[in-house]
């Protein structure tokens, strides 16, 4: 398996980025890193939707998002339409979105969780597959 993920955060989570980008890549994906690379105050919404363009365009399959709280960069993505994305703080959560949301964007803040909980929310994210049947008519809902 070899899935092209984006991603993408504001000045507050580069480092968890970059954790999540080697952690990912150890286990068979490609991170697509979109930046930002300093620690520069940027904007959190141009971030979002850039990684949000990304899954839309098919040039990534999934994307991982971040900001401090990870609400402002998931609330921009999810404006692209066709773009599902939740901000999880447990793993549960984080299947959970797949698993009955086919969310096709993860976002995590990286002043809310530590670096081992992020990396297990983003393993139980990419390892959930949708299950379809019941939950398909509610995800053709959220589209509608």
């Amino acid at each position: 398996m070899n899935k092209r993920i984006a991603l993408s955060s504001d000045h507050a989570a580069i480092q968890l980025r970059q954790a999540i980008a080697r952690h990912i890549a150890d286990k068979g994906f490609e991170p697509v890193d979109i930046g930002p690379t300093t620690t520069e105050s940027t904007h959190y919404p141009l971030h979002g939707k850039a990684a949000a363009d990304l899954i839309i365009k098919g040039d990534c399959e999934l994307g991982i998002i971040l900001c401090g709280t990870g609400q402002g960069i998931m609330m921009a993505a999810n404006k692209v339409d066709g773009i599902r994305c939740g901000v999880c703080s447990d793993t549960f959560s984080a299947a959970m979105i797949r698993q009955h949301n086919n969310a096709n964007m993860l976002s995590i803040g990286a002043r809310v969780v530590g670096d081992s909980l992020a990396l297990a929310i983003v393993d139980a994210f990419l390892e959930a597959e949708f299950e379809g049947g019941r939950h398909a008519t509610r995800v053709d809902m959220i589209e509608a």
